[in-house]
């Protein structure tokens, strides 16, 4: 049998003035499915040659084939870009000339249009290739990444208690919990992270934070550079509360009173009741 959304080895029957007719295995010369000319990519095929095609259904929801290889195949998860929104659902690009449709029902969250996502690409009641972007129940757990690797992942959901759910490599689950990040996160956003520990349940804890010692540095750099930007004042000290620190540096309290220690240490600023100032 055919599979649709795969690549199948099937055998040219017959060729026609636009295209090759692949052999279904049905017997019945009317289910032979079309590999239009385009979609032979130039190869030197002939008749009787049995050749790898991707089976999906055109516009008008008959078979067709294609030598190309698109983006993800059915039952893969792959991060595709959105090339429309309709009031019936998304179409996405992956790949071929026709755009892989996105239901309603299967938009965990609002899709942008020109923005990208992490999709599972499946096969629908009706035969046709569909994405979702819920995607939890196809990506696992592991414990292969060891504490302290940096990681790529693609947000992919937010927990009811504002914890960003992440496919590490678009492929395994990692959580980076609400006091492990600073700026704002959305869907599809693709981030360098450091795993910082293994779950019970098998999830990474992740951090968009770097290792303390370099993210201290980076954060003396920042500081440094507002108080040039500020005739060398900001109103801003080691007492300052975390909602000020968080608002304009990004950063948590105890990673800014490091800081201000290391450039105290260094001798190049000097802190009052009023903030601090380069010294």
């Amino acid at each position: 049998m055919v599979e649709i959304g795969k690549f199948n080895k099937l055998t040219i029957c017959r060729k026609a003035d636009f295209g090759y007719f692949l052999d279904a295995g049905t017997g019945k010369t009317s289910d032979d499915i079309l590999l239009p000319t385009k979609s032979a990519l130039g190869a030197d095929i002939n008749v009787d040659d049995e050749i790898d095609a991707f089976i999906y259904r055109d516009s008008k929801d008959r078979l067709i084939a294609t030598m190309k290889k698109p983006y993800a195949e059915a039952y893969q998860l792959a991060y595709l870009k959105v090339v429309s929104v309709t009031t019936i659902g998304a179409f996405v690009d992956f790949g071929l000339e026709r755009d892989l449709f996105v239901p309603i029902k299967e938009q965990n969250y609002l899709l942008v249009e020109g923005n990208s996502y992490l999709f599972y690409v499946y096969v629908d009641k009706t035969g046709r290739l569909a994405a979702s972007t819920f995607i939890e129940d196809y990506i696992e757990n592991t414990e292969e990444y060891i504490v302290g690797k940096d990681v790529e992942g693609v947000v992919y959901g937010f927990q009811t208690n504002g914890s960003v759910m992440v496919a590490v490599d678009n492929k395994f689950k990692g959580v980076i919990l609400k006091n492990e990040y600073y700026d704002r996160i959305v869907p599809g956003e693709k981030l360098k992270l450091r795993v910082k520990k293994h779950f019970e349940d098998g999830k990474m804890s992740l951090t968009t934070r770097k290792a303390p010692k370099d993210e201290r540095l980076e954060l003396e750099d920042v500081i440094l550079k507002y108080l040039n930007d500020n005739n060398g004042f900001m109103p801003y000290n080691d007492k300052s509360s975390p909602e000020d620190i968080k608002h304009v540096f990004h950063q948590s309290k105890n990673y800014f009173k490091n800081a201000l220690g290391g450039l105290m240490k260094q001798g190049l600023i000097v802190q009052d009741k009023d903030g601090t100032k380069l010294k």
